[in-house]
């Protein structure tokens, strides 16, 4: 099933975005508002020796000033390791050390700037080989009080995974030639064009909170885990929001915000400054540490894999946990390698929390391999190309955690990507190609719809899904209406309310067209039985001989003998309401087979994994340094297309951020911890203008066990593989790799 091109697909968001209409939360005005502004450390690493409240709550116009003694004493994050308010250390510059709200923003800007707070220096930890040494001051001196004993951990080791297939040792004593290469990655943000909002309103014991967060639901239960409320006391509703990329999944401010209006008795807004935006979330891309060594004959077979991988959690753990695991998974590749050993840890440092930015730990680790594949063909004299079909899996194969994989497309991407570009036709000097290739889980979960049709006709979905821009909540209107015969405008789309919707994990990880279109399918089946069985004693026929199309239910072979389902939903009004809900089974994830997986977080063996691969043409002025990327294709299996148009501007804005990732964006420090960069003039993201010319190419294989109709996400993907195809088109230029992401001109040019 696919949505056709020629068919107009109108995204229920798009009018109110196009036309200014739609309201974001920074939009939203209630009587008798009041502003919040937040106090931050404003230093990496300190302890708290006085904070004086006193000049803030005087002024006029304040109606409250909060720490941590007004909010219950509970630590959060998927390691307990966080409170909403430093009360002994701050950890790191944008930690929150007190909460105003006042009658303004400029009141609350005064309040906060009146604040008084002094700290004895503690020692910075932001080097993540030092920050492993016995003798490495603790980024948290307790953490072995923290409840997490799902992971690994030792001192300033957060978290510790490691995969291990094979005899690696033995793996490497047989192979011709061993290769090793070592890169750094620097850390990045997601920067969303909207930076977030917050508006809590208190009515008895009950919170609502609009909030711009890609995951209502985790945020609901972060509010009622910190503020002591029970579910049905909190209820989360997103506005339009205007992007995420990860960044606004989780939970944190929402609570804040809500106990501000609490403590005021009015409605509370708080909007981030763009600063603000890039320095207090806890959720930036880590930044990596990742030494590779590989064994393989002659023939360029791959024997052996070690892998040792650092990853910057910074100072919380948000929701990375399970980031090590996922990292070793990009290290070992969608590659054949019967011995593979990987040890990845997330290490605390004083820096800003990492999380979930699109595709966590897949651009870094995939750039990193990618150019050091280039390496492994280049030893033993074979193309690149040549050496990655040679030695990436196919249908049948089996992955480094012993999973043996069904029919997939990875073989197909290869081939579609480098003759899409031309590869191996004649270039400038000063231009070359590169290709990578990339992989990324799917990641299965509960979720649920709501389906009903009015007596009038006219249907309703209400549904948990969050929309942040994907489209991906948007394509289930047409899933529904295919199933029942019925044009997706037929449909009023309700979603983004806790209140009102069934669970859903929200929009991270691609899963949104993977677990709610299931949902969405399901529920329309169940409808569809509804609309056949009120038909069939309509017309006096068989259920099973009645179709649906075209906005009637007919008998098979007697189309003259239908009626209409506006003519149904009036019958059934009377007497039985058209009304279904669908929830997705969760998929099972596949077993390991004769794989060891220390530190196991259910990342390791993937279902229905997305494969994909990037070729990209580049050019460098050997003078500045400067690389442009003049033009990319793509090959990618994501399942069944369920909406080509929107999957291609998926894969066309996971290109574009991730050329930013490989060239421009990566956050700066100063020596005491502070970001340098935090800013658009400084931090420099890709624009119209740099888009180069981007061709994509879907492999669609029906793919059982996954999303509706076969299909699988896409969202992340795209972001996966483009960082590893420009390094490598830059080494072939350059002569060898650049080991230090992002690429920027002047690292080039030191290079050259």
């Amino acid at each position: 099933m696919v949505i056709s091109e020629s068919r107009p697909f109108l995204r229920a968001d798009g009018p109110d975005k196009v036309t200014g209409s739609g309201r974001y939360v920074a939009d939203i005005s209630l009587t008798g508002m009041a502003a919040a502004k937040f106090k931050y450390a404003g230093m990496a690493h300190g302890r708290i020796t006085k904070l004086d409240l006193e000049a803030a709550r005087s002024i006029p116009g304040v109606y409250a000033v909060l720490t941590h003694k007004d909010v219950p004493d509970v630590r959060f994050g998927a390691i307990p390791d966080r409170k909403l308010f430093a009360s002994d250390v701050v950890r790191f510059e944008g930690e929150v050390v007190a909460a105003v709200a006042a009658i303004d923003a400029a009141t609350a800007a005064r309040a906060v700037e009146a604040i008084v707070v002094e700290y004895e220096p503690l020692p910075i930890v932001d080097d993540l080989e030092a920050a492993l040494d016995e003798n490495s001051p603790l980024v948290h001196e307790s953490w072995a009080d923290y409840d997490a004993d799902h992971v690994v951990r030792d001192r300033n080791v957060a978290s510790f995974s490691s995969i291990e297939r094979g005899d690696v040792e033995a793996g490497m004593a047989e192979a011709d030639l061993v290769v090793t290469s070592r890169f750094e990655a620097d850390a990045s943000h997601a920067v969303p064009i909207e930076p977030r909002g917050i508006l809590a309103q208190w009515e008895g014991d009950r919170v609502t909170i609009w909030s711009s967060t890609q995951v209502p639901f985790q945020a609901r239960a972060g509010v009622c885990e910190t503020l002591g409320l029970a579910t049905n006391k909190v209820r989360i509703i997103v506005p339009h929001l205007g992007g995420g990329f990860g960044g606004k999944c989780g939970f944190h401010f929402e609570a804040h915000v809500a106990a501000l209006a609490r403590a005021v008795r009015r409605p509370v807004k708080l909007v981030f400054t763009r600063e603000e935006e890039f320095v207090a979330p806890d959720r930036r891309r880590e930044g990596m540490t990742i030494d590779v060594t590989s064994g393989i004959r002659r023939d360029g077979t791959l024997v052996a894999r070690r892998g040792r991988m650092l990853l910057d959690n910074g100072a919380y753990t948000a929701d990375a946990d399970f980031f090590p695991q996922l990292a070793a998974m990009h290290l070992a590749g969608p590659y054949k390698i019967p011995n593979v050993l990987i040890e990845s840890s997330l290490v605390y440092t004083n820096r800003q929390p990492s999380g979930s930015v699109r595709a966590p730990t897949a651009p870094q680790a995939c750039w990193a391999l990618e150019a050091h594949t280039d390496e492994l063909a280049d030893a033993v004299g074979m193309d690149p190309v040549a050496f990655r079909r040679l030695n990436a899996i196919d249908s049948g194969s089996v992955g480094v955690v012993g999973q043996t994989y069904g029919e997939i497309g990875l073989q197909q991407c290869i081939n579609a990507a480098v003759e899409e570009i031309e590869y191996g036709s004649d270039l400038p000097p000063d231009e070359a190609v590169g290709v990578a290739i990339g992989w990324w889980p799917s990641f299965p979960g509960p979720s649920g719809v709501y389906i009903k049709i009015d007596d009038d006709g006219a249907g309703q979905i209400i549904t948990g899904a969050q929309e942040c821009g994907t489209g991906a909540v948007m394509t289930i209107p047409h899933i529904v209406a295919d199933e029942l015969g019925m044009q997706p405008g037929d449909f009023e789309l309700i979603y983004q309310d806790t209140g009102a919707a069934p669970y859903d994990v929200g929009a991270t990880g691609s899963q949104t067209l993977l677990n709610n279109g299931r949902a969405a399918l399901a529920g329309a089946r169940e409808l569809a039985r509804q609309l056949k069985e009120l038909a069939a004693e309509h017309l006096e026929a068989s259920t099973e001989d009645i179709v649906l199309q075209s906005g009637e239910a007919s008998v098979v072979g007697s189309p003259a003998s239908s009626v209409s389902i506006v003519e149904l939903a009036a019958i059934a009004a009377d007497n039985n309401l058209l009304l279904a809900h669908g929830s997705s089974e969760v998929i099972e994830t596949p077993p390991l087979v004769g794989s060891t997986c220390v530190g196991d977080q259910g990342v390791a063996a993937w279902s229905a994994p997305q494969f994909s691969c990037h070729a990209v043409r580049v050019r460098l002025d050997r003078d500045t340094g400067v690389v442009r990327v003049l033009e990319v294709s793509t090959a990618h299996d994501s399942g069944t297309i369920i909406n080509p148009l929107g999957a291609t501007g998926q894969v066309e804005g996971g290109v574009l951020m991730g050329i930013g990732q490989a060239l421009t964006e990566g956050t700066r420090y100063d020596e005491d911890g502070r970001q340098l960069n935090a800013g658009l003039l400084e931090y420099k993201l890709q624009t119209i203008a740099d888009a180069p010319t981007i061709a994509t190419r879907f492999i669609e294989i029906d793919t059982p066990d996954a999303g509706p109709h076969g299909a699988k996400g896409l969202a992340e993907a795209p972001n996966v593989a483009t960082a590893g195809a420009i390094a490598n088109a830059i080494a072939k230029l350059v002569g060898h790799p650049i080991r230090r992401l992002p690429m920027t001109a002047e690292r080039v040019w030191e290079t050259l």
